[in-house]
C-alpha cells in the first residue's frame, strides 16, 4: 500500500467514524476533534480541521502533520487542541487516536461534582479509571500541558475536563470512539444513579 493509499484509507475511516460520534451525541456542532496516526508512517497524524463539523466532515476535512505539528498536507488549519493530540501520541507510542468530544453527562457530572465514578461493568471492563483534568481555556498551552500530564500515565484510556468534554484514546479510531461511548454510558448511569438517591 502506498503512502496516498494508506492516507486516503484513513480518511475515509475518520470520516465513518466521525458520522457514527455525531449520530451517537458525543458531540455537537463544530467542538470535538479526532486524530489518528497512518497506518506504516506512526510519525504521521490525520487531524480534524478546525470549524468542521463531525456530522458532516469529508475526506479532504483531515489535515496531514508530523509529531511537531508542522502540516505536510491537506486544506485548512488542525484542530486548535493539536498539542494535546500530538503530546499524548508522542508520550504514548500504543496510542494510534485521539478523540476529543464534548459530551453532556460526562461533561456536566465531573463539572457538578469533580470526579465521575466508575459504575457500569462495561466502564469497568474497557476504561477501568477515568482521569479528571480541570478547567483551562480552550486550545491553550496550559490545558495541553495538563491534558499530556494526566494522559502520561500509560494506564489511561479516559479522562473528562471540567466544563470542556472528555478525551479517550485507543490503538485506532474505532477504539477511541467506541471508549467514549462507554465513557458517557457510564456518565448517564452515573447521573441517574444519583437521582435515584
Amino acid at each position: 500500500m502506498t503512502d496516498l493509499d494508506a492516507i486516503t484509507g484513513l480518511q475515509q475511516e475518520l470520516v465513518a467514524v466521525s458520522r457514527q460520534i455525531f449520530a451517537r451525541n458525543l458531540t455537537s456542532a463544530t467542538s470535538g476533534n479526532i486524530s489518528a496516526r497512518v497506518p506504516g508512517h506512526p510519525e504521521q497524524v490525520l487531524i480534524k480541521a478546525t470549524g468542521k463539523s463531525f456530522g458532516d466532515v469529508e475526506p479532504e476535512d483531515f489535515v496531514l502533520v508530523d509529531l511537531e505539528g508542522n502540516i505536510l498536507a491537506g486544506l485548512g488549519k488542525p484542530s486548535k487542541e493539536i498539542r494535546f493530540h500530538l503530546g499524548i501520541m508522542k508520550a504514548r507510542p500504543e496510542v494510534g487516536a485521539v478523540f476529543h468530544g464534548h459530551s453532556a453527562y460526562a461533561t456536566a457530572y465531573v463539572t457538578a461534582r469533580g470526579d465521575l465514578p466508575v459504575v457500569t461493568a462495561a466502564a469497568e471492563g474497557n476504561l477501568g479509571k477515568i482521569g479528571i483534568i480541570g478547567f483551562a481555556p480552550a486550545g491553550s498551552v496550559e490545558l495541553a500541558e495538563m491534558v499530556n500530564r494526566a494522559f502520561k500515565d500509560p494506564e489511561l484510556k479516559a479522562a473528562v475536563m471540567t466544563r470542556h468534554g472528555f478525551i479517550t484514546v485507543g490503538p485506532d479510531v474505532h477504539r477511541a470512539f467506541y471508549l467514549a461511548d462507554v465513557l458517557e454510558d457510564n456518565a448517564r448511569v452515573a447521573f441517574l444513579m444519583a437521582q435515584l438517591g
